[in-house]
């Protein structure tokens, strides 16, 4: 595995991913992918990390899957290309740490699912968004699970269907970014944006991402239910006691984590 595909940094608590394929387009091949797990997995248990930025060199953000690696191929290998690719993807939305795409440009198929998992998305002016996959033949079916959970369904067959690319405008009228930005000023505000999440308790972030996932996608008794016991533990955390005095005493709360 090579590691510059993805380069790592770390700027006041906030670590940043950047895909760093441009000459292939940023494609998720297994190597990028198995790279971004290994990031992911080394963040997840660092302290110090509060926030994630995924972010791209080059013309495109990503491109999604390399046809290389799926036209020819074994069952055996696509098979685990494909699982590798939902376990990146599951990975960023289990981290306890939030995570925010920050687009700079075209972000397709695989690419745009890469996008739809991340929890917030800043995204320049100049960025598009496209599931095309069925111009090839190959529908995007599993981009489909991510996208169709940030943009809802009628919009997400849309794009399955007739893989048009969208605006960076359309894309936050439909849910799936949630700030569009001039393009000189993407890695400022996203690095903003980073910064005022990453000023929370690490606890408090890790608890209530969560909590968000468990109750989404059950009903509205089911998901009072869990976000009713998720609201009890974290009152009596430190960090909450803390910051619930600070707010009372009026002052800044000195966060445990």
């Amino acid at each position: 595995m090579d590691s510059a595909l993805v380069l790592y940094e770390a700027v006041d608590g906030i670590a940043i991913l950047t895909l760093n394929h441009p000459e292939r387009r940023n494609a998720l091949s297994r190597a990028m992918l198995a790279s971004l797990r290994q990031h992911l997995t080394q963040i997840a248990a660092e302290p110090a990390v509060r926030a994630v930025i995924i972010r791209a060199a080059g013309p495109v953000f990503s491109a999604g899957h390399d046809f290389r690696e799926l036209v020819g191929q074994p069952p055996e290998d696509v098979t685990s290309l494909f699982a590798l690719c939902t376990e990146v993807m599951e990975a960023i939305r289990m981290l306890p740490k939030p995570v925010i795409a920050e687009v700079h440009a075209l972000a397709t198929a695989a690419g745009c699912q890469l996008v739809a998992t991340c929890d917030l998305v800043v995204a320049a002016d100049t960025a598009t968004f496209a599931t095309p996959g069925v111009k090839s033949g190959l529908f995007c079916t599993t981009p489909g699970v991510a996208v169709a959970r940030a943009v809802g369904p009628r919009k997400a067959m849309e794009m399955l269907l007739t893989g048009t690319p969208i605006s960076a405008r359309a894309a936050e009228q439909s849910g799936l970014v949630n700030r569009v930005v001039p393009a000189d000023r993407l890695a400022e505000e996203t690095l903003a944006l980073a910064r005022q999440v990453a000023a929370a308790s690490a606890y408090t972030l890790e608890i209530g991402k969560r909590g968000f996932y468990e109750q989404v996608a059950l009903d509205r008794p089911q998901a009072y239910e869990v976000a009713q016991k998720i609201m009890v533990e974290n009152t009596f955390a430190p960090d909450a006691q803390e910051g619930m005095r600070a707010f009372l005493e009026k002052r800044p709360p000195r966060w445990q984590r």
